[in-house]
């Protein structure tokens, strides 16, 4: 009897995930709708049955999100550091224009020009050393962006998203982002929050965008 009715729960378990797997698929469907034609061509039905296997147990939205809170917080890092660095030279420039101003005042007027002369080399080595400082910022900001983006690729690839994996190609990266875009739509239009609410815990429903008035899933 136990192995019968062992039997029984793992029928109506594979039933459950089929139905979860449809149901998930069709709204990627409708959601593909959305994007740029050139994109809707290249995420075929296999990728995007593929897609919905993945999603399936709700881990990987746990795991999209935690990238995204992940990738928001390097990005208000390097904006903070990077407005950090305006602010020390905006207080460089104002120091440097106080000092050449109270070194005119006491500047004989015979000796001016040669004076004027030594601060404008002065102003211009300074220039020069906060556009290095700027750029070298802006080299850091790409390179730790690019290495997270790396990093979501990696992550997303182990754990088994279709279309993931490490590349720099722009196209690539581009239908990376769309795939990532209906993800989060899903969670959005789901007001998933948690186990339970992704189907771990307790009966996965449908978008209610995506249904209709009896609860059904709308054909794509």
């Amino acid at each position: 009897m136990e192995r019968y009715a062992g039997a029984l729960e793992e029928v109506a378990d594979g039933a459950r995930q089929q139905e979860r797997h449809y149901q998930l698929l069709s709204a990627l469907q409708s959601l593909v709708k959305e994007l740029p034609s050139s994109f809707q061509q290249r995420l075929s039905y296999t990728t995007l049955s593929d897609l919905a296997l993945a999603l399936l147990d709700g881990t990987v939205f746990e795991i999209v999100q935690g990238l995204l809170e992940i990738q928001h917080l390097t990005e208000k890092s390097l904006y903070n550091q990077r407005l950090r660095l305006q602010n020390e030279h905006r207080v460089l420039r104002q120091a440097l224009r106080q000092k050449h101003q109270e070194a005119q005042q006491a500047c004989r007027p015979h000796n001016l020009p040669v004076l004027q002369a030594a601060q404008q080399r002065e102003l211009e080595a300074v220039e020069h050393r906060i556009r290095e400082e700027q750029r070298a910022m802006d080299r850091k900001i790409v390179l730790e962006l690019d290495r997270k983006v790396a990093d979501q690729q990696s992550t997303l690839e182990k754990a088994g998203v279709a279309g993931f994996y490490v590349t720099t190609n722009p196209q690539e990266l581009m239908l990376q982002m769309n795939l990532l875009e209906l993800i989060r739509k899903l969670q959005q239009r789901g007001c998933w929050a948690g186990k339970a609410a992704l189907g771990l815990g307790g009966p996965w429903q449908l978008p209610a965008a995506l249904c209709d008035q009896k609860g059904s899933p709308v054909p794509p």
